[in-house]
């Protein structure tokens, strides 16, 4: 089996190992992936691993090396497991690699979890499969690729709006050009009396893309940060660039009712929470948002609205997206590399097929 490991001290760095397949324990099945997306949103899984836990769901085994998650779409080849039959096909968390093994246990019609032993206390949302039947390969990548990135977007989203956006007039989304930042930049949109702007950050390169997505009422560079009006404000950074962060802080002060650190797209130049004028900027974390609604609303309505969520967003996908496919494991090292460096487009959707 062929895997990918990613150089925990330099996360730019990844290469493909190959080892036999361990043999199935009982009630086990062996998951042979069809394709996986990979995004920024996997690059922050690696800048935040420790800290986040990201490099405990698929242990390697190998000092100073990670397997990072991935969102893909697999069939079991090998079952020990009743109720999950050979040839069943699977969506969900995998590790990079060209196979897993999971310990299933049915919890719901075409539902799984993961019941490993070092998954238990791990975010649940990650140790969820479901069954996807007859789907074509286009619709799968799409799943893979925008699903988690956008049900990220919805949460943010479902989380301002519980909190009455902190009196905001303005919404401001860093990197809004990554898919989880036009993603919210889009739901942003969708209440007809919203009492806020919405204020995309990017860089000049990605200007355009993002002026063209049409989700934002006014788009600025990195560099204009100092033309925002100092009104009252929530500042979404997806990108966790310090030096950015601390400008924004510096020019609206006060105005900042809210800082949310998402994602670090620009994980090269983040650094440790300092002291900056303002708030203090807080984690968001998707999976805490989802238990919060589950245990308000119950089992179901918050993940029923995510999904129709997130096929909103993706249903005129083919305008902003183009999905880029790449064959076989040794295919993926150069691509991580180049979504760690920063080297790929925001209209690129890249999915591994093993």
């Amino acid at each position: 089996m062929k895997t990918v490991l990613v150089d925990q001290s330099d996360i730019t760095r990844a290469r493909v190992t190959e080892a036999p397949n361990d043999p199935l324990g009982p009630g086990a099945a062996r998951v042979r992936l069809e394709s996986f997306a990979l995004t920024v949103n996997n690059v922050t899984y690696a800048a935040t691993g420790d800290v986040l836990k990201y490099w405990a769901f698929f242990p390697s085994g190998v000092e100073g090396q990670g397997i990072v998650p991935v969102w893909g779409t697999g069939v079991v080849s090998e079952s020990l497991c009743d109720d999950l039959p050979e040839g069943t096909r699977l969506y969900g968390y995998f590790p990079m690699a060209e196979s897993a093994i999971l310990a299933p246990e049915k919890v719901a019609e075409g539902v799984f979890l993961d019941r490993a032993a070092h998954r238990a206390e791990l975010a649940a949302v990650y140790n969820t499969y479901s069954v996807v039947r007859g789907t074509p390969r286009h619709e799968d990548h799409l799943r893979a690729l925008l699903q988690p990135l956008l049900a990220t977007s919805y949460l943010l989203f479902d989380w301002l709006m519980d909190n009455d956006w902190f009196g905001a007039e303005q919404i401001i989304v860093g990197s809004a050009s990554s898919k989880t930042g036009l993603g919210l930049c889009k739901f942003l949109t969708e209440p007809k009396d919203r009492p806020y702007r919405i204020v995309g950050l990017t860089s000049a390169g990605n200007r355009a893309f993002v002026e063209g997505l049409g989700a934002c009422d006014s788009v600025l560079d990195y560099d204009e940060i100092a033309t925002l009006e100092r009104v009252p404000s929530v500042y979404v950074d997806m990108a966790g660039n310090a030096e950015v962060k601390a400008r924004l802080h510096t020019h609206l002060g006060d105005a900042l009712r809210h800082s949310a650190a998402v994602g670090t797209s620009h994980w090269d130049k983040f650094a440790p929470p300092q002291d900056l004028p303002g708030p203090k900027p807080q984690f968001f974390f998707a999976p805490s948002q989802v238990a919060k609604r589950r245990e308000e609303w119950g089992p179901g309505r918050i993940e029923a609205q995510i999904t129709a969520a997130w096929k909103r967003i993706a249903a005129d996908a083919d305008t902003w997206l183009d999905i880029v496919t790449h064959d076989g494991m040794d295919s993926a090292p150069a691509l991580w590399a180049d979504l760690a460096a920063g080297r790929t487009s925001p209209r690129d959707g890249h999915v591994v097929r093993p």
